[in-house]
C-alpha cells in the first residue's frame, strides 16, 4: 500500500512543477512513511512520485517509481497483486530476468511484453500510472471492484493524478471550486458517488477502468473489466436461496483460496474481528494458515455499548479462544473521539458519514505494530446480508400495482412532509412516490437525504445544479437494466452505490491514516466471479449461513445466529455530548452536518434546527 502521484504535460509547452510533484506527494506522508521517491523526465514534461509503505520486498530494490533495466518503462504503483509470484514464474519461463522481489516489478515486465491487456491477468487491488518513454504516453489503471482509489484533474494541458483527493489539492494550479454534484452526492447518500468528488476540478477514475494520455493528444479512458457482466439478464435468475452440499463445497473452497492469496506478505498480517460471521469466517481461515497464536486479531469495542446487544467484544473474546489467536480489545468512547475528531476529518479524504469505525480499528491496529490487515467489508454485498434484499422487492411488490403510484405518491409526499419531518424519517413521506419501481426503491432505501429536502440545506442553485448532474435515479435504471431478477439487481446495487464508492473508499483513507493496509478477501473480482457462476449454474443466492460454513472449527452458534447490526459507532450519542443543539436529526444525518461543514460545505443554518 502506497500513494502515487504524477503530472504530465500532454498538451503544454512548458516545464512541470518539481515543487508542486514534491508536494502532492508529501500530502500523502502517512501512505508511505517508508520512503519516498520521485523521478522527472530529461524533456521535463512528466513526473512520477510515490510514497511507500514496505509489505514486499522490504529492500530498498522496492523503491518505486521503479524502470525496467533500460529506463524505457516506470511505473508508480499502489496496491498487491496477490498472484505475481505466478505471473513472475512465466515471465521467467519466457527469459525474463528480474532484480526484486516484487510485483511491481511484475507490472513493468508485463506490460513490455502484453501492453494495456496485461490488465486481464492481475489479481489484487491497484492503482497505477505506468509512463513508456519510447511512446511518451501515460498509463493509468484502477482494479475491477475499485479497491484502490484513483484521481485526476485535467485542464486540457496538463494531467495530474494521485491517489487522494486531499494530495491534488496540495497542487498549486487546482482549481479548489466545490463542486455541485459531489455537495448534492454527498447529502443523498451519505458519500461523494463516483466519477465525483467534493471538487469541481477533480475526478475519480471508475473502477476496472483504464486511461491512456499520449504527447499531443487528449486522454482516453475505456472500461477493461465489466464487473458485473456476470449478473446479466441471461445469467443470474435467481429461485432460491441458500446453497446445496455441492455448492457449499464452491464457497468453502473459494474462500479458501481468496483469504489465501490475501495473506501474501514479507509483513504479518493481523484481522479485524466482531461478532459477526464475515470476520470470524476470515479469522478461522487465516489462522489455520499459520499457527494460530502468529494471528493478530484486533476488536474495537465502545464504552457506550457496554452490556447491550451492539456491544461485539464478549463474543469476539471466545471466538479467539476458540481460534487460540492473539486477541486485541481496544475500548473507545467519548473522550477519545473528542480528541481525535480534529484529526479524523482532516485524514478523511472525501466527506462521508462512514468511515468512523474503520479509522479506529486502523489506529488499533497500527499500536500494535501492523501494516496489514483483513477485513470482512463485501460479505453483505455477496452473501445477501442487508435487510435491503428483503426489503425492497418486497416494497416494489406491494406499490408497483398502485395506479399512477408516482404522481399519487408526489401528492401524498408534500401533504404529509411537515408531519412526519418533525416525527419520524422523512422517507415514510415518499413510499408510495419511490417504492414502485426498483431504482427508486432502492434509493428510498439508502438515501441519507430525500431530494426534496435538500434545499433545506444547500443554497437552491447548487441543489439545482446537483441533482442535473448527477441523474441519480436515471444512472440507477441504465445501471441495473441488464440485471433481471431481484436479488442479483439488490446486489449490482449494494456494490456499485455503496460497497465501491463508500465502504472501500473508507477503509483506504481511514487505514491509511494510520499507515495500514486494509486487505478484503470477499472484495476480489475471481472470488466474485465463482459466486455469480453458482447463482448460475444453482440459481440459488448463497446465504450467510452458507459463508458461516467456510469456518474450520465451526462458528458458535450465537454468532451464525445474531441478527444483523453492522459495525456501528455511537457517532449520534457522542455528538450529543460534544454539540448538543446541532445534534438534532435522525440516524447519522447531523454528523453529515459535522462532515459538510468540514468540507467547507455551506449548510442552511435553518436545517441544524430543522428535525429531519
Amino acid at each position: 500500500m502506497c500513494g502515487i502521484a504524477g503530472l504530465f504535460n500532454y498538451l503544454a509547452d512548458r516545464p512541470i512543477n518539481g515543487q508542486d510533484l514534491a508536494g502532492m506527494r508529501d500530502a500523502m506522508r502517512t501512505r508511505g512513511p517508508d520512503g519516498s521517491g520521485q523521478w522527472i523526465s530529461n524533456d521535463d514534461s512528466v513526473g512520477l512520485a510515490h510514497r511507500r509503505l514496505s509489505i514486499l520486498d522490504l529492500s530498498d530494490r522496492g523503491a518505486q517509481p521503479m524502470a525496467t533495466s533500460d529506463n524505457a518503462l516506470r511505473i508508480t504503483y499502489n496496491g498487491e497483486i496477490y498472484n505475481f509470484r505466478n505471473l513472475r514464474r512465466e515471465l521467467e519461463q519466457k527469459g525474463v530476468r528480474f532484480r526484486t522481489t516484487t510485483d511491481t516489478e511484475v507490472l513493468l515486465e508485463l506490460f513490455r511484453l502484453e501492453g494495456p491487456h496485461f490488465l486481464r491477468s492481475l489479481r489484487g487491488m491497484f492503482a497505477f500510472a505506468l509512463w513508456d518513454g519510447t511512446k511518451k504516453s501515460l498509463f493509468l489503471a484502477r482494479d475491477p471492484f475499485g479497491i484502490k482509489p484513483l484521481y485526476f484533474s485535467d485542464d486540457g494541458r496538463t494531467l495530474r493524478f494521485a491517489s487522494q483527493v486531499k494530495a491534488l489539492v496540495a497542487s498549486q494550479d487546482i482549481d479548489k471550486a466545490l463542486s455541485p454534484a459531489g455537495q448534492v452526492g454527498f447529502f443523498l447518500w451519505g458519500h461523494v458517488p463516483e466519477p465525483y468528488t467534493i471538487y469541481r476540478s477533480i475526478r475519480s477514475l471508475p473502477p476496472g477502468h483504464a486511461m491512456m494520455v499520449s504527447a499531443g493528444a487528449r486522454p482516453k479512458i475505456w472500461k477493461y473489466h465489466d464487473l458485473l457482466a456476470e449478473l446479466a439478464r441471461d445469467g443470474c435468475r435467481i429461485e432460491r436461496y441458500g446453497a446445496d452440499a455441492s455448492g457449499q463445497e464452491v464457497i468453502r473452497s473459494a474462500v479458501k483460496e481468496t483469504v489465501a492469496h490475501h495473506m501474501v506478505a514479507d509483513v504479518p498480517v493481523g484481522c479485524f474481528l466482531s461478532a459477526g460471521i464475515d470476520s470470524n469466517v476470515l479469522c478461522a481461515n487465516a489462522a489455520r494458515l499459520l499457527d494460530g497464536h502468529q494471528l493478530e486479531c484486533i476488536t474495537l469495542g465502545f464504552e457506550e455499548y457496554l452490556g447491550s446487544s451492539e456491544d461485539e467484544v464478549p463474543l469476539a473474546m471466545e471466538s479467539a479462544i476458540r481460534l487460540g489467536v492473539n486477541h486485541r480489545v481496544r475500548k473507545l468512547g467519548y473522550a477519545e473521539f473528542e480528541g481525535e475528531i480534529s484529526r479524523l476529518l482532516d485524514f478523511m479524504d472525501q466527506p462521508s458519514i462512514d468511515g468512523v469505525n474503520t479509522y479506529f480499528v486502523a489506529k488499533a491496529a497500527a499500536e500494535t505494530g501492523l501494516k496489514v490487515a483483513l477485513s470482512g467489508v463485501g460479505a453483505d454485498e455477496l452473501f445477501g446480508g442487508y435487510p435491503s434484499f428483503a426489503q425492497v422487492p418486497r416494497l416494489v411488490a406491494a406499490c408497483k400495482w398502485v395506479p399512477f403510484a408516482p404522481r399519487v405518491g408526489a401528492a401524498i409526499r408534500h401533504f404529509l412532509t411537515p408531519l412526519v419531518g418533525n416525527t419520524t424519517s422523512a422517507k415514510y413521506a415518499s413510499l408510495l412516490e419511490y417504492g414502485h419501481a426498483f431504482p427508486e426503491a432502492y434509493f428510498l432505501r439508502r438515501a441519507l437525504f430525500m431530494p426534496w429536502e435538500l434545499r433545506r440545506i444547500l443554497d437552491t442553485d447548487v441543489v439545482k445544479a446537483g441533482l442535473e448532474e448527477l441523474r441519480t435515479l436515471d444512472e440507477l435504471r441504465e445501471r441495473l437494466s441488464s440485471i433481471s431478477t431481484p436479488y442479483a439487481r439488490v446486489m449490482a446495487a449494494e456494490i456499485m452505490e455503496y460497497l465501491q464508492p463508500c465502504l472501500l473508499r473508507d477503509a483506504d483513507w481511514a487505514g491509511m491514516a494510520h499507515s495500514v493496509e486494509i486487505r478484503t478477501p470477499y472484495v476480489d473480482a475471481y472470488f466474485f466471479q465463482q459466486l455469480a457462476r453458482l447463482m448460475k449454474d444453482s440459481r440459488r443466492a448463497p446465504s450467510k449461513r452458507d459463508l458461516a460454513a467456510c469456518s474450520n472449527p465451526p462458528l458458535a452458534s450465537q454468532i451464525v445466529k445474531r441478527g444483523k447490526t453492522g459495525f456501528t459507532v455511537p457517532v449520534n450519542a457522542w455528538l450529543k455530548k460534544r454539540v448538543g443543539a446541532q445534534a438534532g436529526g435522525r440516524g447519522l444525518r447531523s454528523w453529515a452536518k459535522v462532515v459538510a461543514r468540514h468540507f467547507g460545505i455551506e449548510v442552511q443554518q435553518s436545517a441544524l434546527r430543522t428535525p429531519a
